[in-house]
């Protein structure tokens, strides 16, 4: 539990500059409370996974049966404002691996982030937005992970978590502090076998993410008295 407590003060009060925090998932709602608080914390915040298709079609985008929320566009929209207003490096996707059915064998193509065909979803990122994402994750000093960017749990769309994860990897042997948390990023640092390769894997989950969030956790506040 101290390790954990010190992982997590490491990245919220010790930062070293630039912060990369990559924010995956689909659904941008479950996140959005560690997003706002990440807003005034990091240089850089990339935001991947299924959530993405939420601000692909809030930009006026297509995103033809991909995971979107459509009652949060009008957030996704705040999200990208705040972050202009912020000065936060807002990093989404620019293309996307879109399959024509929800399994690993499905018939798939690369298209435009915003340019889905109807009766298509995207389920990985892209090969443009792989590279985007690798070249900011490169150069950070602090990395949080939490989300894969794709459906990892597929072999044929983990290209895009496997690219940040490579990039974490090598951040991390330049002297970057890297933090891997939440269930499906340590599921994917683990599939990956890149688990010994970064700073620390958060096996806290939920009580990570509140920590994040900026909620106050018993541990930490007892720990520092």
């Amino acid at each position: 539990m101290e390790k954990e407590v010190k992982a997590v003060d490491n990245i919220l009060s010790d930062i070293k500059r630039p912060f990369t925090a990559i924010m995956g998932g689909s659904k941008v709602s479950t996140k959005i409370g560690i997003i706002e608080n990440l807003m005034d914390k990091v240089d850089n915040l990339i935001l991947c996974g299924g959530m993405t298709y939420t601000f692909a079609k809030a930009l006026g985008g297509h995103v033809g049966l991909s995971i979107c929320e459509d009652d949060k566009l009008d957030l996704a929209l705040d999200i990208i404002a705040k972050a202009k207003a912020k000065g936060v490096n807002l990093v989404l996707g620019v293309d996307c691996v879109a399959a024509d059915s929800f399994s690993n064998d499905a018939n798939t193509q690369i298209v435009p982030a915003g340019e889905i065909p109807e009766g298509w979803e995207g389920l990985d990122a892209g090969p443009e937005t792989r590279k985007i994402f690798a070249d900011v994750i490169r150069n950070a000093k602090t990395i949080l992970w939490n989300g894969p960017a794709g459906v990892f749990e597929f072999d044929n769309f983990t290209a895009g978590s496997r690219a940040i994860a490579d990039a974490i990897v090598e951040a991390t042997e330049k002297g970057a502090f890297s933090l891997v948390g939440g269930g499906d990023s340590v599921a994917c640092i683990n599939k990956f076998g890149l688990a010994d390769s970064v700073s620390y894997v958060s096996t806290g989950g939920g009580a990570l993410l509140e920590a994040i969030e900026g909620k106050v956790l018993p541990g930490i506040a007892a720990i520092k008295g």
